[in-house]
């Protein structure tokens, strides 16, 4: 195969994912995602009884609700570090009410994720909540289940990729 025949079945390639990068974003929307489900934690929940949550269950953040159950804050692991951590709070007497980000942005389960992508990009968020028609949390989307999302839909791309960067494409020579 020439060079000029490898580039132009390389750029063809290369074209054809973009077109599928769009189509899914504009298409898909975030609950494909499978959020996880939310941790729900009062107002008056201390620091350290949501963090031991949020270590069992692996997650970062939990949301805040009121009796009601409507969503009225979140606490991730950046307000951990940032307002808790740095300030010398102390974990077991501060209420998640003193240092939680109130009243949050919330995404729709139906939120295309190329919005998401804009919100978590230009609001320099890592987590977002997902709430119902009546704004009650269902989900918990982060930074990562993009990742694994993009994974998903690429992933030869992803399982070919070398350290160091540089696509492997499926009709490259190698050493291997």
């Amino acid at each position: 195969m020439e060079a000029r025949e490898y580039h132009d079945a390389y750029s063809e390639s290369l074209e054809t994912d973009f077109r599928e990068l769009e189509s899914a974003l504009l298409s898909d929307t975030v609950k494909i995602l499978a959020p996880s489900e939310p941790i729900k934690c009062s107002a008056d929940t201390t620091v350290h009884a949501a963090i031991l949550q949020m270590a069992e269950k692996r997650r970062a953040a939990v949301v805040v609700v009121d009796r009601g159950g409507q969503l009225r804050g979140i606490f991730t692991e950046r307000d951990l570090l940032r307002r808790v951590a740095v300030p010398g709070r102390d974990p077991r007497t501060t209420a998640l009410s003193e240092v939680m980000t109130r009243e949050p942005e919330a995404l729709g389960p139906d939120a295309l994720i190329a919005y998401a992508i804009n919100r978590l990009h230009n609001a320099s968020y890592r987590t977002i909540p997902l709430v119902d028609a009546q704004g009650l949390p269902i989900g918990v989307m982060t930074v990562n289940d993009i990742v694994q999302w993009l994974a998903e839909l690429f992933p030869e791309a992803i399982l070919n990729a070398p350290p160091g960067g540089g696509l492997k494409r499926p009709h490259d020579v190698d050493a291997g």
